[in-house]
């Protein structure tokens, strides 16, 4: 259980449904947190619906602390990022999608993960269900679980480690948690989680945070795959099994993915390395 050290931060756009849904999941969650919320709708905020109202209603009254405010202009995934994490000054902050549901005490264990493990950061990552009969062995073939705490990982493409990102596909989460019995978990090794991850802010502060959002072009993504390798390179992070988040498969709200954020920082620190850019 949570002990009140704890902040949820959700960066949503254009999802009033899915932010709604999102937040009833938190509403359901018997762990102790605030929550922040950050929209950059192009139209109304995401939180001003009656649904979503509803939600909030229900943290603020169950003792969850509430803030929500819009953040314009938009800057990218990287900056909405830094601008959530400034607004907190919790222990630990979880970042979640605004299109993700938890199922209920999915937040009480990771906080209890985190607590016992000692490291950087523990994810759930979100399964997709519509994908339950869709059985991927081959992929799940990477799965291998922590024994004591995680150890700082140094991960890239092309790595034992960077083949790991199977685990995540589909229902992939939803098979490898079968067997579990009803109050254990497991951590394993990831490549990176998306959607739900729970950060030892001070070490994801320490790691540099999204502070890298000025060094890329308003347009990407894999911001929080960056965030997450430098964290577990410092204090290492771990994959929770029960996952309990559950992807609402929504369209994407960010169609431009042409620019990798990992990779445009490499090819940026390349070129200046040459006495190409900044030069």
């Amino acid at each position: 259980m949570a002990t009140g050290d704890l902040d949820i931060l959700v960066p949503t756009r254009d999802r009033q449904t899915e932010l709604a849904t999102t937040l009833a999941g938190l509403a359901a969650q018997d762990a102790e947190f605030g929550v922040v919320v950050s929209d950059q709708s192009d139209g109304p905020a995401g939180y001003d619906t009656p649904s979503a109202r509803a939600m909030l209603r229900v943290l603020d009254l169950a003792g969850h602390p509430v803030r929500t405010g819009r953040h314009l202009p938009r800057r990218g995934l990287a900056e909405h990022r830094h601008h959530l994490l400034s607004h907190s000054r919790a222990r630990y902050v979880l970042f979640l999608d605004d299109d993700v549901w938890l199922a209920p005490g999915t937040v009480a264990r990771l906080r209890t993960a985190i607590g016992e493990l000692g490291c950087g950061l523990v994810g759930a990552a979100v399964q997709g269900l519509s994908y339950w009969h869709d059985e991927r062995p081959d992929e799940l073939a990477p799965y291998e679980e922590w024994h004591g705490p995680p150890q700082p990982e140094s991960i890239a493409p092309g790595t034992d480690a960077w083949r790991r990102w199977t685990l995540h596909n589909a229902a992939n989460p939803a098979h490898l948690a079968r067997g579990l019995r009803p109050g254990e978990w497991r951590a394993y090794k990831i490549a990176w989680v998306g959607g739900c991850v729970l950060y030892d802010r001070a070490e994801l502060v320490a790691a540099g945070g999204f502070e890298f959002w000025r060094d890329l072009p308003a347009e990407h993504v894999g911001e929080d795959v960056l965030a997450q390798w430098r964290v577990m390179a410092r204090s290492g992070g771990a994959g929770i099994l029960p996952s309990g988040a559950v992807h609402l498969e929504a369209p994407t709200t960010v169609p431009n993915r042409e620019v990798e954020a990992h990779e445009y920082l490499a090819a940026r620190a390349g070129a200046v390395d040459q006495g190409g850019w900044g030069s």
